[in-house]
């Protein structure tokens, strides 16, 4: 089944509050995982990183990143309290970790199980190290990379899931650990790449979602998309194309003051996503070409069989002029047609009969 995280991201503007609706909502939906951000702005961003268009045109207000995450960081108590929440409400707790203290923090002391490496860090070779080291399954977003800086990311990962942590990083030892047979096993075992447009919303001509099929074919690891599209058409159609992994942004309200509410679906329309991918994953079956068992009880009545146009005599010959093809199918196939031309019936038949030859 694909698995399908529900990006709360930071859509809880820093309240505490919403940040526990957000987890309910995710539940109510049926997704397998609610995830979050965890970060220190002093060490995500500096106090000259400025926003994003986007973030200037959905919050409505110009400043720097610092101002407006220092805003959205949840305290450590909240993460504890979230993950609890979590567990009774039956989802996943995640959340991605945008600095080495954050990092640390989530896996050593909230114990998650598995990491989300996000888009801007791709190239953050340390911290993706860091994650790799850990051991921890990682699901990897590559929005705005190329082929080969994925691959030099992988190549770090591969280099810190096979290597003692007192190996020397490298870029010669990634690119052995990537080449080896150990690191190929370890990546094909523990990483699912994310496909990703990152822009807020991402137009449907920039999704490029035939790029989910390369990514899993050039590197032989399962592949999903991370999606930042509006609506739910683009989820639904990498389902169908063979997505492991589908992530989404979902808030409560989309006209809340923040930089991701507008590309975010709201909670009854991840409920129809959720629903969705799960009919086109049961609709894509096994690929076996044969009747469905639903099905079988229509051939009697959709397909025909050899009929009697007109009244036939006993060992008079078959012809074009006195058998048809008509339903119902309980009769010969109609592909006995020719092999019933030019003999003879057997028994005589009156007009509209099944013949039985």
């Amino acid at each position: 089944m694909t698995l399908i995280i529900a990006e709360a991201g930071v859509n809880h503007n820093g309240d505490e509050k919403l940040a526990f609706k957000l987890v309910d909502a995710a539940a109510k939906a049926g997704a397998d995982i609610v995830k979050f951000q965890t970060f220190k702005a002093t060490e995500l961003v500096t106090e000259q990183a400025v926003q994003a268009d986007y973030q200037v045109a959905n919050t409505g207000k110009k400043e720097s990143q610092l101002s407006m995450l220092r805003r959205l960081e949840l305290s450590p108590s909240c993460h504890f309290a979230l993950a609890e929440h979590c567990k009774k409400r039956g989802i996943e707790f995640l959340s991605t970790a945008f600095d080495s203290v954050s990092l640390r923090f989530l896996v050593d002391e909230l114990g998650i199980q598995r990491l989300k490496l996000p888009s801007g860090e791709l190239i953050n070779a340390p911290l993706v190290l860091e994650h790799a080291r850990t051991g921890l399954d990682m699901i990897v977003s590559t929005g705005m990379a190329t082929l080969s800086e994925v691959e030099a990311a992988l190549a770090v990962i591969a280099f810190g899931y096979t290597a003692g942590h007192d190996a020397a990083p490298s870029e010669a030892a990634f690119r052995q650990a990537y080449s080896s047979v150990e690191g190929q096993e370890a990546l094909k075992s523990k990483v699912t790449l994310l496909h990703c447009t990152t822009e807020y919303p991402a137009p449907m001509s920039d999704i490029n979602l035939r790029a989910m099929d390369t990514l899993s074919e050039h590197f032989s690891l399962a592949a999903g998309y991370s999606d930042h599209s509006e609506g739910i058409t683009i989820p639904i159609a990498a389902v169908a194309r063979g997505a492991a992994v589908i992530e989404k942004h979902f808030t409560l309200d989309k006209t809340l003051n923040g930089p991701d509410h507008k590309a975010s679906l709201e909670p009854d329309e991840l409920v129809a996503m959720v629903t969705a991918v799960r009919q086109v994953e049961t609709a894509l079956g096994d690929g076996i070409k044969a009747p469905a068992a639903s099905e079988i009880k229509n051939k009697a009545i959709a397909r025909k069989s050899l009929v009697a146009a007109s009244d036939i005599k006993a060992g008079e010959a078959f012809s074009d002029a006195n058998v048809a093809i008509k339903r119902p199918g309980t009769g010969m196939s109609p592909t006995a047609y020719w092999q019933v031309l030019g003999s003879c019936a057997s028994r005589a038949y009156q007009a509209g009969e099944l013949i039985h030859e």
